[in-house]
C-alpha cells in the first residue's frame, strides 16, 4: 500500500519533525464506521472483526484497505510511515488518502487487483523516506511488503490486509559487507586487515567490543581488540594496532573457534572470565566468534556486547560471512608481509647499517623503495673512510626492481668499495667497476646491465670535492657561506656513460666549504610522468636552497619530497655537510617500559643544560621527544634510541626503533598518538621535521635552530 511500495517517492504532504502521534488503535475505535461500508462496529463480520484486531495489537507496521473503496484501517506502525496523512486517513478510501501516487505502477493497480482476484502479491524491496523522531532527520527506511486478500465468514474477498516488515537493518548489513569486500581488497598487510576488519565489525554488529586474531606460524597468537567508545582518531588507523601475544593455549573464544573450525556463541554469560584484560572484558555478557575459514592462516573474528543477546540465523550468518572475506585478506597479507619480509632483508643486506660519525662532516641518508615495497630495488648508497682520511660517498642505480638487480646492486656497492680503498681516484674507481659490470653481463649473457654510479672523494682539511660520474646526475651543493644567504647549485659535471660501456668518465674538483652541503641523487628523486627532466632539477635545487638549514637529515627529507606527485622509482638521496664547527652529540638507549618517557626527559635536560642551550630551546626539546617517544613505544612496541645533535645553528634530535609503525605523511599531522598531542605539537614547536623510514623500523626527527648571537 503507498508508503510501503518500493517505488513510491515521498508522499505529497512532506514528513515533518513532529512526533507521530501514537494513536491509531484510539482514531480507529474513535471512527464512525456506521456511515461506511463497514456500519457500526458492533455489526462488522467476525472475521473481519478477527483481522481488525490483529492489525492494531500488532508491532508491526499493518493497514487493512476494506471493500470497493479500500477504506483504511490501521495500526501505530503504518501511522509512523504515512506521516502527516495520520489521523485523517482513518476510514477514508486509499485511493484518495494516496491520490498522488495511486495511478503509478505497482501502486494502486497492485492492491486492486489483490482485492479483485483474491491473490496475493510480494514486493521484496520497498523503500520510503521516514522521519522516525524530533531531530527532523530524514532517513531511507527499507521494507518487505505483502499484500493478501481478507475473506468474510462467507468467504467472500471483502479487504486487503497490507503488512510492512522493514529490513533496513538487514539491507545495511549486505552492504556494509560489500563495502568491507572492497576496503579488504586494498590490504597488504596484516596490520591493514586487522584495521579494517575491526573498524567493521564494530559498526555492523553494534558492538562494545570485537576482536582479530591469527596464529604466529610457529605457536601461539596475535590477538588485537576494540571497544566501544575508544578514541580512534585518522593517524591512529595510520599506525599498526596494539597487538597482543598469547600462547597456543589460550582459552579465549576467538581462539577456540579458530582452533576447531567452529563458530561459538554466547548468549548471556561471562565468555571472556578466563581471560579479561581489563573491566572492558569483564563486562561483555553475550558473545560470538567466528573462525576465519582460510586455507593457510588460522584465525577468527569476535563480536561481544555487554548485554543478554540471542543471535539470530541471519546475524551468524553475515558473522560468518565476513570472517570468510577477512580470512582471505588475512592469506594475502600473509603472502604479502613473507616476499616483503625476504626483500626487506636482502635490502638490508645491500645498504650500510651505519654512516661514518664524523666531527666536521655530517651524514645521512634516505631510501624509499618504488613500485609496491614488494620488491629489493637496484637503488644505493655508501659513504666510507678512506685510508687517506678522507670521506668516500657514492650514490648508484642498477636497473631493474627484483632480487637479480639487487644483487648486481650488492656486487656492484662491494667492488666499489674495494677497489676506492685500493685507488681513491674517482676516475680509477669508476673505470675498474665498468671492467666489472661489463664481465657480469658477458656472464649474464646480457650486455645491456644499464648501471649508474656517481664516486666521489671528500677532502674537508683542503675544503674540496673530486667527482666522477658513469651515466648519474650531477649533484647539488647547497651553498651557506658565512653571513651570505644560502643558494644551491648543481656540480658542473660531466654525465658520461653508464657503467659497462667503455666509459671513460672526467673527474671534477669543485670547493666545498664549511657551510656547505652535498646533496646525491637517484633519478627517482627529478624524474616524473609527463613532466622533462629539467623542470624537476631546477624543483630540487628551489627547494634544496630554500631549506632551513644545511642538516642533511633535513634535506634528504627536503629532496625526497621536492617534485610533486609520485614515483614508481626508487629514491635514493645522501647528503654530507661540512660543519662550521663541529658538532655534539649524545644517545639514549631507551627500554619498552612505561617509564621511559620520563627517563628520556631528564637525561635530554640535563645534557642540553650542560651544553648551554637556551632555556627556550630546551623546554621545546624536551616536549617534542617526550611525545616522540610515547609513540615509538606505543606503536613500535620496541625499545627505541633517541640521539641529539647539537652545532652552532640548530639542535636536531631523532628517535628511531625497529617496529613497523608504518609512514608518517606531513599532510596528516594533526594527531599522531591517541594519548598524546601528536606531531601537530613536533610541527608546530620545531622548525623542521620529518621521517626516515629503514629497513629496520621508523626513525622521527625534528629541528630547532639556535639564535643568531
Amino acid at each position: 500500500m503507498p508508503g510501503t511500495v518500493g517505488r513510491v517517492p515521498t508522499p505529497s504532504a512532506p514528513l515533518s519533525g513532529s512526533p507521530v502521534r501514537a494513536d491509531a488503535a484510539a482514531a480507529v475505535l474513535a471512527y464512525d464506521w456506521a456511515g461506511t461500508a463497514l456500519g457500526p462496529r458492533h455489526c462488522w463480520d467476525p472475521a473481519v472483526r478477527a483481522v481488525v484486531d490483529l492489525v492494531l495489537a500488532s508491532p508491526v507496521p499493518m493497514a487493512l484497505a476494506y471493500g470497493e473503496d479500500l477504506l483504511l484501517i490501521y495500526n501505530d506502525g503504518y501511522a509512523e510511515l504515512i506521516g502527516e496523512h495520520h489521523p485523517a486517513a482513518v476510514g477514508r478510501p486509499a485511493a484518495e488518502v494516496f491520490h498522488e501516487l495511486w495511478r503509478l505502477p505497482g501502486v494502486g493497480n497492485v492492491i486492486e487487483r489483490v482485492y479483485r482476484d483474491g491473490g496475493t502479491f510480494l514486493e521484496k524491496e520497498s523503500t520510503l523516506q521516514l522521519v522516525r523522531d524530533r531531530s527532523g532527520v530524514v532517513e531511507q527506511a527499507v521494507f518487505t511488503c505483502g499484500y493478501s486478500p481478507v475473506r468474510d465468514g462467507g468467504g467472500r474477498v471483502v479487504a486487503v490486509l497490507a503488512v510492512a516488515a522493514e529490513t533496513t537493518h538487514v539491507t545495511q548489513q549486505l552492504q556494509s559487507l560489500s563495502e568491507v569486500a572492497a576496503a579488504l581488497a586494498g590490504t597488504l598487510t596484516l596490520d591493514d586487515v586487522a584495521r579494517v576488519a575491526l573498524r567493521y565489525a564494530i559498526t555492523t554488529f553494534d558492538a562494545d567490543r570485537v576482536a582479530f586474531g591469527v596464529d604466529e606460524g610457529g605457536g601461539g597468537w596475535r590477538m588485537v581488540r576494540r571497544i566501544r567508545g575508544e578514541l580512534i582518531d585518522e593517524a591512529d588507523e595510520r599506525l599498526p594496532p596494539l597487538w597482543r601475544r598469547t600462547p597456543a593455549d589460550w582459552p579465549d573464544p576467538l581462539v577456540q573457534a579458530a582452533r576447531t573450525g567452529n563458530p561459538l556463541i554466547t548468549s548471556a554469560g561471562q565468555p571472556l572470565r578466563e581471560t579479561a584484560v581489563d573491566r572492558h572484558d569483564q563486562k561483555i555478557v553475550s558473545l560470538a566468534a567466528a573462525p576465519l575459514h582460510a586455507s593457510v592462516v588460522r584465525g577468527g573474528l569476535s563480536v561481544g556486547h555487554q548485554a543478554a543477546r540471542t543471535w539470530s540465523a541471519a546475524e551468524r550468518a553475515l558473522l560468518a560471512a565476513s570472517a570468510e572475506l577477512i580470512g582471505q585478506a588475512a592469506e594475502r597479507a600473509r603472502r604479502f608481509e613473507t616476499q616483503h619480509g625476504t626483500a626487506q632483508l636482502l635490502q638490508r643486506s645491500m645498504l650500510p647499517e651505519h654512516l661514518p660519525d664524523l666531527p666536521r662532516l655530517r651524514i645521512a641518508a634516505r631510501y624509499d623503495p618504488g613500485v609496491d615495497g614488494n620488491a629489493a630495488g637496484g637503488d644505493f648508497y655508501d659513504a666510507f673512510l678512506l685510508p687517506t682520511g678522507e670521506l668516500g660517498v657514492v650514490l648508484g642505480d642498477v636497473a631493474g626492481h627484483d632480487v637479480r638487480a639487487a644483487a648486481r646492486m650488492g656486487q656492484v656497492r662491494a667492488a666499489l668499495r674495494a677497489l676506492a680503498l685500493t685507488d681513491p681516484r674517482p676516475d680509477a674507481v669508476l673505470a675498474g667497476l665498468d671492467r666489472l659490470v661489463a664481465s657480469l653481463g658477458t656472464e649474464a649473457g646480457t650486455p645491456e646491465l644499464f648501471v649508474t654510479v656517481i664516486f666521489g672523494v671528500i677532502d674537508a682539511e683542503r675544503q674540496e670535492l673530486t667527482l666522477a660520474s658513469a651515466g648519474h646526475p650531477a649533484p647539488l651543493i647547497r651553498r651557506c657561506a658565512p653571513d651570505q644567504r644560502p643558494y644551491a647549485e648543481y656540480v658542473d659535471l660531466p654525465t658520461g656513460a653508464p657503467l659497462g660501456l667503455g666509459a671513460r668518465p672526467a673527474v671534477t674538483t669543485v670547493r666545498f666549504a664549511p657551510g656547505d652541503t652535498l646533496l646525491l641523487f637517484s633519478d627517482g628523486v627529478i624524474e616524473r610522468r609527463r613532466q622533462s627532466l629539467s623542470v624537476g632539477l631546477a624543483t630540487l635545487a628551489d627547494a634544496v636552497g630554500a631549506a632551513g638549514s644545511g642538516d642533511p637529515r633535513a634535506l634528504c627529507a627536503v629532496a625526497s619530497a621536492a617534485v610533486p606527485e609520485a614515483t614508481e622509482d626508487d629514491v635514493a638521496v645522501l647528503a654530507v655537510e661540512h660543519a662550521l664547527v663541529p658538532s655534539r652529540s649524545a644517545a639514549m638507549e631507551v627500554p619498552a617500559e612505561p617509564t621511559a618517557p620520563s627517563r628520556v626527559r631528564r637525561w635530554l635536560t640535563a645534557q642540553l643544560g650542560e651544553w648551554r642551550v637556551p632555556e627556550s630551546l630546551i623546554s621545546a626539546a624536551v616536549l617534542c621527544t617526550s611525545e616522540l617517544t610515547t609513540n615509538a613505544l606505543l606503536h613500535a612496541g620496541t625499545a627505541a634510541r633517541v640521539e641529539i645533535d647539537l652545532s652552532a645553528e640548530r639542535l636536531l634530535v631523532s628517535v628511531a626503533d625497529s617496529g613497523t609503525r608504518g609512514a608518517v605523511t606531513r599532510a596528516q599531522t594533526d594527531t599522531l598518538s591517541s594519548r598524546g598531542r601528536g606531531l601537530g605539537l613536533i610541527e608546530e614547536l620545531s622548525d623542521a621535521w620529518g621521517t626516515d623510514p629503514t629497513v629496520r623500523g621508523s626513525t622521527v626527527w625534528f629541528e630547532l635552530l639556535l639564535p643568531a648571537d
